[in-house]
């Protein structure tokens, strides 16, 4: 059986790289990662992919859905910029490293 064809959209994949849903999976997905990372140096070895996601996603993920819905639309500075673009705050960063108010 043959895969079926994908159609090809001129300028799809830009659209597809800017869509909400996308930047949310990208963010989710670096989420994970600091959390394997974290609990990786915690133990002192790499859990890997798969263990970081279930465990995230059960002790975490509700929390911080929720924190990235509820969080105000506010500019972000970013690192050595010295201008300002406005974008939706990310809670992606661990609480230790987060932004005073």
């Amino acid at each position: 059986m043959k895969a079926p064809e994908r159609k090809i959209i001129p300028g799809g994949e830009d659209l597809v790289q800017r869509s909400s849903l996308y930047q949310e999976f990208l963010a989710e997905r670096e989420e994970i990662l600091r959390h394997k990372w974290i609990e990786s140096e915690k133990l002192g070895y790499d859990i890997g992919f798969e263990r970081a996601l279930l465990d995230w996603i059960r002790n975490h993920r509700d929390k911080w859905r929720s924190a990235r819905r509820d969080a105000p639309d506010e500019p972000i500075r970013f690192p050595g910029a010295n201008k300002m673009i406005a974008r939706k705050r990310s809670n992606t960063r661990p609480p230790s490293i987060r932004r005073k108010k």
